[in-house]
């Protein structure tokens, strides 16, 4: 595709199939399809070819081949170059003998001729195939305008030239040629640059694996492709290497460079029991890690489908434009037709009409409409991606201007979400190990992270944890078992807890003792909450622990009280959401657990912490890969950034062609000027674009 009428046309084309919703995006060359069971992908395929394009269906996000953005299917990159310098060359002699008096010479016009023909047949041969291509299928597309924009110009001047009579345009139809190579060759590169976060992303996977492989004489180190991994494999990561796969660590100590996956600039240490990122390089030891995750479902091959998606979605405001494309070409060759007839109508010469109606072919080429919106987003969300921000889709980028409010979880999103046991007060008469000890027991079916913190710390006193039998749990509230044959209840404290989160353990109707969990505040929370508030949008604390404890953080943070919301059931979270909403207020929510899920869906925006569950990251519209609150001000910013791209893009573009098409017609613009222009309208918005890689 060469423009965004090229996309609007394949669009269309898909659409046209009975049960399917296609989207064209112009700058990644990628439709994404939504289909029924009764259309296979080569009924999509075929419907592609139908319109006069080629199209092959995609594997999972780490098998896209990297940089196929940067192609045209008529116009590979490596083709541009040698087109390029060899048509500058002839156009030279072309551009002195036509526009400077004292060279010209008897017969010059023929030697124009012969420099200019293979300019237009050879440079110019992409425009016209492809021109070629959609009048077949009737029909037209930026490439039309450009064909017969230099063509008319070739043929009116090599008819002048063969009789003898009439003004000669070989300079034009050989500059602007030459302009619009240069400009579809840098565009070319600067797109190639706009994809460079993701190429880098996905590029991160190592391609083999050393792996222990049971033999006859015991395990052996044996190298395997990445794709011959298997969950459970122990695979031996050397300094320098790159973790394979998502794992943990079973031996050995080392420091991992994460970096280029969630923005982390310090190498992370990394022990026994450590759970590690494939992707990850490996810096100073060596170290076994067992296979947890393999293939499309590592953190790496998602976040690069995470990724590629949104870069293959359209924002709403690119519907306009594209609505706008779709109708283009056509109206241009109708203002084209309309100038020439109206100079002639005028009395003015053959010469000034058919100049005027070249120029307005050639400056209306909606090429900069096209790029303005898909190459924001693929920059943006591209830097985001090495920022440790993925944003899902691009309707985000839309709706952040007007956050005023965030919502943030306590537990995993403002503390580390490790919690602790801080003390353990017994009734009289209790044994304060039998009361750990058949807490941890119950507890021990839970996977919350108050009851990890109670297991760990009756493991640490060397208690034993007995096995529980008809376990329920209440979330929100507590859980039961029996242990030792004795129902053991375990409810969060009713008091007031000044320290921490307070649960009591109960049993045989009576209570028999209180344990006080503590957990530790994100040492980067405090700094994230400033920076919200200087961006003047308001941090609230959401928790279901007790409201001593949630102001106890909230003004460790920052966060002022009227803006704490404690004791809030899991289930009540979004309806906490809903109730913001309500009042006007245009809410991001911030979370990490199963808990938080339907509130990150209630809300405008739901950010899930990387670090939390799968839930989460599903259920938001950024994952934030680190699970660094210090990251949701960044990607508020980097989201505001890439939508302010966007609309300076397409008022760029919007009011280019409509100041130009009229200076064009009026006569105004010369087409050699005309061309220029437009190459270099399209490369301004890709360059434009580019600035949000130094996104800081």
């Amino acid at each position: 595709m060469t423009c965004a009428s090229c996309a609007a046309q394949v669009e269309r084309r898909l659409n046209a199939l009975d049960g399917v919703h296609a989207t064209v995006n112009f700058a990644v060359e990628r439709a994404h399809v939504e289909h029924e069971p009764n259309v296979s992908p080569e009924d999509l395929v075929l419907a592609v070819e139908a319109c006069g394009y080629q199209a092959a269906v995609i594997g999972a996000a780490h098998e896209h081949p990297a940089g196929h953005a940067s192609e045209h299917a008529d116009v590979p990159a490596g083709q541009l170059r040698p087109r390029l310098i060899g048509s500058a060359l002839l156009a030279g002699p072309v551009v002195a003998l036509s526009m400077v008096m004292a060279w010209q010479f008897s017969g010059w016009q023929w030697v124009a001729f012969a420099l200019t023909t293979p300019i237009v047949v050879w440079g110019g041969y992409p425009f016209h195939r492809a021109a070629l291509r959609t009048a077949a299928h009737r029909a037209a597309t930026m490439d039309t305008l450009v064909s017969l924009g230099t063509l008319a110009a070739y043929l009116w001047s090599a008819v002048a030239v063969i009789t003898g009579s009439g003004h000669v345009y070989f300079e034009v139809a050989a500059v602007v040629t030459v302009f619009l190579l240069a400009g579809r060759y840098a565009e070319s590169h600067a797109k190639r640059s706009a994809g460079a976060a993701l190429r880098e992303l996905l590029e991160l996977g190592a391609k083999d694996a050393a792996v222990m492989r049971s033999g006859p004489d015991g395990p052996t180190e044996i190298r395997v492709p990445i794709a011959d991994l298997r969950v459970g494999d122990v695979v031996v990561v050397r300094p320098g290497e790159r973790v394979a796969t998502d794992g943990v660590v079973i031996e050995g100590t080392t420091a991992l460079d994460t970096s280029a996956m969630t923005g982390e600039s310090l190498p992370i240490d990394v022990g026994v029991g450590a759970e590690v990122l494939g992707g990850s390089l490996n810096t100073t030891g060596l170290v076994l890690v067992r296979a947890t995750k393999v293939g499309a479902d590592t953190q790496l091959a998602r976040m690069g489908k995470l990724v590629a998606d949104a870069q293959a979605g359209k924002a709403s405001i690119q519907r306009l434009a594209d609505r706008v494309s779709a109708v283009f070409v056509p109206v241009v060759l109708v203002i084209a037709a309309l100038t020439l007839a109206g100079w002639l109508l005028a009395g003015q010469s053959a010469a000034a009409a058919f100049t005027a109606a070249v120029a307005v072919l050639i400056i209306a080429c909606p090429c900069a409409l096209g790029l303005a919106t898909p190459t924001a987003i693929l920059v943006g969300t591209g830097r985001g991606a090495q920022l440790g921000i993925l944003i899902k889709n691009p309707q985000v980028l839309e709706a952040v201007k007007d956050i005023d409010t965030v919502v943030l979880d306590k537990t995993g999103t403002v503390t580390t979400g490790v919690m602790s046991v801080g003390g353990l007060a017994v009734d009289s008469g209790e044994d304060p190990n039998t009361v750990l000890a058949r807490a941890a027991a119950v507890e021990s079916a839970s996977e919350h992270p108050i009851a990890a913190a109670i297991v760990a710390a009756a493991r640490a006193a060397d208690l034993p944890v007995a096995r529980v039998t008809e376990f329920s749990s209440r979330p929100g509230h507590g859980v039961t078992g029996v242990v030792d044959g004795v129902r053991v209840d375990i409810t969060r404290s009713a008091a007031a807890h000044e320290t921490g989160t307070a649960v009591e353990v109960a049993w045989d109707g009576r209570a028999r003792g209180t344990i006080t969990l503590t957990d530790t505040v994100r040492p980067t929370s405090a700094a994230a909450i400033d920076e919200l508030r200087a961006m003047g949008i308001t941090p609230v604390l959401l928790t279901g622990d007790g409201a001593a404890v949630a102001r106890m953080v909230a003004g460790e943070i920052g966060i002022d009280p009227a803006n704490v919301i404690a004791d809030v059931l899991p289930t009540d979270k979004a309806d906490a959401v809903k109730d913001l909403q309500a009042k006007g207020r245009r809410v991001a929510m911030v979370g990490d657990g199963v808990n938080d899920s339907v509130a990150l869906a209630t809300a405008d925006i739901g950010m899930a912490m990387g670090t939390g569950t799968d839930a989460a990251i599903e259920a938001g519209d950024v994952t934030l890969v680190r699970g660094d609150l210090g990251t949701v001000p960044t990607a508020l910013r980097l989201s505001a950034r890439t939508l302010r791209i966007i609309r300076q893009n397409l008022v760029w573009a919007f009011g280019y062609n409509v100041a130009a098409i009229p200076l064009a017609a009026a006569g105004l613009l010369n087409p050699m000027i005309a061309g220029a222009a437009m190459a270099a309208s399209s490369v301004l918005v890709v360059t434009n674009s580019l600035r949000l890689r130094a996104f800081r």
